[in-house]
């Protein structure tokens, strides 16, 4: 059951998954959050914060704060907002993320998705469905996983995501893509969720109080790269309405597709309807503009290279694409 929490633009929606709020604390960054092997605490916040800005992290390596006799972590892992329960991984050697759960929330009319990973244990009798309010306990902190390099003691953390959804046909478009590839988690698999910063959003909800509002925060995101897409109807359009803008009736002309806004993570945060005479071209997708300022702060997920004077779309863009209108 989809809990849909009607939440005024502007209410305190998110709150901090664990009991560790030291991010508001002046250089409280050090206290928060977690970084991966001999690297600075800024290599566990969000964005392009691995390996030269060459790798994306998708989210937030909240610190322990709570540990028992043996050092192992005992900090309680609450849900971020009123939602339910839409997924929950007990097998940790199926992905990297080890246990992890995915809570989904309905926002000022958006669609979002919460991912609490590398937990010791989850809830008992916490099953798919269930409806959860902001800071109810689902799970103790651990430090699960897949990887080769197991995450230490010291290193124990939740990593946290707020995501939206790519589509609802994952499973189908993956294997058609990845035949000979394992599909353990369907539409829940990393690839079909595109993450938005946590901090910022935990920060602007602090500093903005009732101002605060999650849509028009996806509606300002700084644009990477705008595209065509030569497809009428997929999910996202359905899902993300709010992100979509509305054609004046008095415009003439079929839509044929859309040009679209993406951010630096691949996330559309806007589309906009286009007619035959307003494209040139009759290729799938095209690219249309580029930020090259943002290309050049931003580069981790490589959806857009230059080739001389000329920008184009990577293969990772194509990808991404192909899953959106798949």
């Amino acid at each position: 059951m989809l809990v849909v929490a009607i939440i005024p633009a502007g209410a305190q929606v998110f709150r901090f998954p664990t009991a560790n709020t030291s991010l508001f604390e002046k250089d409280g960054g050090a206290k928060c959050f977690v970084g991966t092997t001999g690297k600075p605490w800024e290599s566990g916040t969000f964005g392009c914060v691995r390996s030269g800005k060459n790798q994306m992290h998708e989210g937030l390596d909240i610190r322990s704060v709570q540990r028992d006799q043996k050092g192992e972590p005992m900090d309680a892992v609450m849900a971020t907002a009123d939602g339910s329960v839409a997924y929950i991984n007990r097998k940790p050697q199926l992905s990297n993320y080890g246990n992890y759960i995915i809570l989904r929330h309905s926002i000022e009319g958006l669609e979002v998705y919460s991912v609490y990973a590398h937990l010791s244990q989850i809830r008992s009798g916490l099953k798919v469905g269930e409806a959860v309010k902001g800071g109810d306990p689902i799970a103790v902190m651990g430090r699960t996983s897949n990887t080769h390099e197991q995450i230490s003691k010291e290193r124990a953390h939740v990593h946290f995501e707020i995501n939206l959804m790519v589509n609802d046909n994952f499973s189908r478009w993956y294997k058609k893509n990845n035949p000979k590839q394992r599909d353990d988690h369907g539409p829940w698999n990393g690839q079909n969720l595109l993450g938005l910063d946590p901090q910022l959003i935990l920060r602007l909800q602090k500093t903005q109080g009732e101002r605060f509002s999650l849509l028009r925060f996806v509606q300002s995101q700084t644009e990477l790269c705008r595209v065509f897409v030569r497809a009428t109807s997929f999910p996202w359009m359905k899902r993300y309405t709010a992100l979509m803008r509305q054609r004046n009736p008095a415009e003439s002309g079929s839509i044929v597709g859309y040009e679209i806004a993406l951010n630096f993570n691949g996330l559309p945060f806007q589309l906009i309807p286009r007619t035959a005479a307003e494209i040139k071209g009759r290729e799938k997708v095209q690219l249309l503009s580029v930020n090259a300022n943002e290309a050049e702060a931003n580069p981790c997920r490589h959806l857009v290279t230059r080739r001389g004077k000329a920008w184009e779309l990577t293969t990772n863009a194509q990808n991404l694409l192909g899953l959106l209108i798949f």
